[in-house]
């Protein structure tokens, strides 16, 4: 057999070699924007959650996978990625967004109370009704929501019934002290307010009923000990007398449907724009966390 005698170059390898390279580092460059993209999309963009628990009964329930849209308020960038496992301060800002939170909206957001205060913990988030935005007047009438800027239906009105019609002995959470946990005020969850929601730039006057309605606000936005005294008349922060401030950020007030048997604002505060993390626009699907069972009728609902 006559052999076949192959005539390569020293030039020629080593282009056919930096050809193959070349194509390889390519490929390995294009993958990685697409992920990065992909990456991207879901951190700037959207993400999606799990509904664990029935505060949003019956407008979500658990086991709901839900879309929820950044661009809405805007995507939040972190300044400080260096998160630990409890809680800190939270060093972020949102982008521009199509509009801002409204009335009715169902939001995202990281639980604002850890530790006893206003402080940040990654990946621990609530899924709530917004009810009031900054600068309104929010009260509750015998278990209906009432919002000077707002004259519509806000949440679920049928639920909102059962909580005026029900007596305090058949739940635990209507004899809690809420938000503030100090009886002077005689707030129950059934009967509130009216409490103003805090908007940047706003100057209030602080008096002791102020330091006690707003306390975690007041003490997050100037990182000082604020003590008061009704006797006395006399607020302090840090030891100095405190008579005026002015608000850092605009806040929300954050409730669930199911008024009867949620962990909302009503106990802890409106919350702060920072720890908002979008707006729910779909129900993807279903899945029961107990017996893997999908729910056909959750299909692509849209959220209302």
């Amino acid at each position: 057999m006559k052999k076949i005698k192959i005539d390569i170059s020293r030039k020629e390898l080593f282009n056919f070699v930096c050809l193959v390279l070349g194509s390889f580092v390519a490929g390995v460059l294009l993958w990685l924007v697409y992920e990065s993209s992909y990456l991207a999309g879901w951190a700037f963009v959207a993400d999606q959650f799990v509904i664990p628990t029935q505060s949003m009964c019956p407008t979500l329930i658990p086991g709901d996978r839900v879309i929820v849209n950044k661009l809405i308020a805007g995507p939040r960038i972190y300044s400080d990625f260096n998160f630990v496992d409890s809680f800190q301060d939270l060093k972020a800002f949102h982008l521009r967004g199509l509009r801002t939170v409204r009335h009715n909206d169902v939001v995202v957001f990281n639980y604002p109370i850890n530790g006893g205060r206003i402080a940040f913990k990654i990946n621990f988030v609530y899924c709530k009704r917004c009810v009031a935005v900054p600068g309104d007047s929010l009260s509750i009438v015998d278990g209906f929501y009432k919002n000077n800027n707002f004259h519509g239906v806000l949440g679920v009105e049928y639920e909102q019934t059962k909580l005026g019609q029900l007596p305090d002995s058949l739940f635990a959470r209507t004899n809690a002290l809420n938000i503030c946990g100090d009886a002077r005020l005689g707030w129950t969850i059934r009967n509130m307010g009216p409490m103003y929601i805090p908007r940047k730039g706003d100057v209030i006057s602080i008096t002791p009923k102020e330091a006690l309605l707003y306390h975690k606000i007041l003490e997050y936005e100037t990182g000082k000990k604020v003590e008061y005294d009704y006797n006395t008349n006399e607020v302090l922060a840090d030891g100095r007398p405190f008579s005026r401030h002015t608000f850092l950020h605009n806040y929300y007030f954050m409730a669930g449907d199911n008024v009867c048997d949620s962990n909302d604002s009503r106990y802890w505060g409106p919350v702060p724009e920072e720890f908002i993390v979008g707006v729910v626009d779909l129900i993807t699907y279903n899945k029961n966390k107990n017996t893997g069972e999908i729910l056909r009728n959750r299909w692509l609902m849209r959220v209302h």
